[in-house]
């Protein structure tokens, strides 16, 4: 009688770690879904309860010279940028996802793109980190954008002092290893 084989070979590794990869980028767009749909739910209810607006009306503007609208664009843009960064994150995957499924790419094409899936994961989670460890601070709102080489942090703010860039530029430091000079920290109002 025969012992069976119980080596793993590299095909079950490459099997495996597909497996692992599209589970977590399952995972990943099922978070943010549920999180862009809170965000926008709460955005939709707070413009219909504060504001009433109808478009083609002549809009107020206030001593600052801002307006109503203004203020409700600024926080829609940061329901936007998400959005948008999940989107494009989530076309990402399925690009990953499809070249690897192709099955017509050698051991090692299949290492990198594993590489790459898993990297780009890690990206998703650490900007999301970023952004909650920033909103801990005290910042009223946030979205990190990262690829491994830079970092551009979008922050809402009423006048960005040099003390908070330097505490946004630590927070962003101790999750990631970027160079300094790649760090970009852009203030919305």
């Amino acid at each position: 009688m025969r012992k069976p084989n119980l080596i793993i070979g590299k095909k079950q590794l490459i099997l495996a770690s597909l497996t692992l990869v599209l589970g977590i980028a399952v995972y990943m767009n099922y978070v943010f879904s549920e999180v862009e749909n809170e965000l926008a739910a709460d955005a939709d209810a707070e413009l219909t309860e504060s504001t009433q607006v109808n478009y083609g009306d002549a809009a107020f503007v206030n001593a600052d010279g801002s307006s109503a609208a203004q203020q409700v664009d600024t926080a829609d843009y940061f329901a936007q940028a998400r959005l948008s960064r999940m989107t494009s994150r989530d076309d990402a995957v399925q690009t990953l996802s499809a070249i690897l499924g192709g099955g017509d790419l050698s051991d090692e094409e299949n290492a990198v793109y594993t590489i790459e899936a898993v990297n780009l994961s890690q990206l998703s989670e650490s900007e999301s980190k970023i952004e909650s460890l920033i909103k801990a601070q005290g910042f009223e709102d946030c979205v990190v954008y990262l690829d491994g080489e830079t970092a551009s942090i979008v922050v809402r703010s009423e006048g960005l002092l040099a003390e908070e860039a330097a505490q946004i530029k630590d927070i962003l430091l101790t999750e990631v290893t970027i160079p300094a000079e790649n760090i970009r920290i852009f203030e919305v109002k």
